[in-house]
């Protein structure tokens, strides 16, 4: 069994947008509280990410007693609800679901911002989008992430891809690249790949599948700017699968009972087991 500590813990309120580093996060069904609860859409209601819209990450977010705040150019702007009673129907990873529209100035102020037209959706609650059942625990779900509750990294598996990028004589890249939720130090490199379960503080966490990387790690998260193939290039050739695909990084889903919803926090213990021990 290896084992480690939590050395950094991220949530991302809005899909694509920057991230909020906490000490403390409640772990949810569908992942840490507030992450990805918020998403931008085109008007038809198709979801963005920095994918194909990069300056996604020149956004910033907070979070005040439960209220969204949008930072744009250092300018902070509350996001007003709308009625709670409206819905709109929005599309991810093509899955149709109910969301809420926020206020129209929120809008406005996001439109002008990335120079097209988009609305702020929230999460309905009455929602419900299921992980793939192929490879998820039972009744597993999760709110506009990708397609999994959380994501793990490592901070050994990054020194591991970063000597392989100096070899290439190629520049080191941040964590912030992979956007993980939780981060956790002291395991051996890649050694996530090896064991299917988490344990973590209290909860008990399911490694479902590795992620897939994308061009959105090739972009700068404070510029929004496209950097070159890196960390892609490097990562198909030391760590993918058997299809050639850029791994780093796993999904995860908590395996939870009826009691609170439990925290972790910076410096919990972490281990990696071959089964569900709690």
């Amino acid at each position: 069994m290896h084992t480690g500590r939590i050395t950094g813990l991220w949530i991302y309120p809005i899909k694509g947008c920057r991230g909020i580093p906490v000490e403390a996060a409640p772990v949810e069904p569908m992942g840490l509280a507030h992450d990805r609860r918020w998403m931008v859409v085109r008007p038809g209601g198709r979801f963005l990410t920095q994918r194909e819209l990069p300056a996604l990450a020149r956004i910033d977010t907070a979070l005040e007693d439960g209220w969204l705040v949008l930072i744009l150019d250092g300018q902070r702007h509350p996001v007003l609800r709308a009625d709670g009673d409206k819905r709109m129907g929005v599309t991810v990873w093509g899955q149709r679901l109910p969301a809420i529209p926020q206020s129209l100035e929120t809008d406005r102020l996001l439109s002008e911002f990335l120079g097209r037209a988009v609305h702020l959706v929230r999460f309905a609650p009455e929602a419900l989008r299921p992980c793939d059942p192929a490879i998820s625990p039972p009744d597993a779900r999760t709110g506009f992430a990708d397609g999994f509750p959380l994501l793990l990294a490592s901070t050994s598996s990054l020194a591991r891809l970063n000597d392989h990028l100096a070899e290439a004589g190629a520049e080191p890249v941040p964590m912030a690249r992979f956007r993980p939720n939780l981060i956790v130090d002291g395991l051996p490199a890649w050694a996530e790949d090896e064991a299917p379960w988490l344990r973590a503080g209290t909860t008990v966490f399911r490694l479902v599948s590795p992620c897939e990387r994308c061009i959105v790690t090739t972009t700068d998260q404070a510029s929004g700017e496209r950097l070159g193939e890196e960390p892609l290039r490097t990562l198909r050739r030391v760590h993918s699968d058997t299809a050639g695909f850029p791994l780093f990084g796993w999904n995860l889903v908590p395996i939870l009972g009826d009691e609170p919803a439990p925290r972790l926090r910076i410096g919990d213990l972490v281990a990696l087991a071959s089964g569900p021990q709690r």
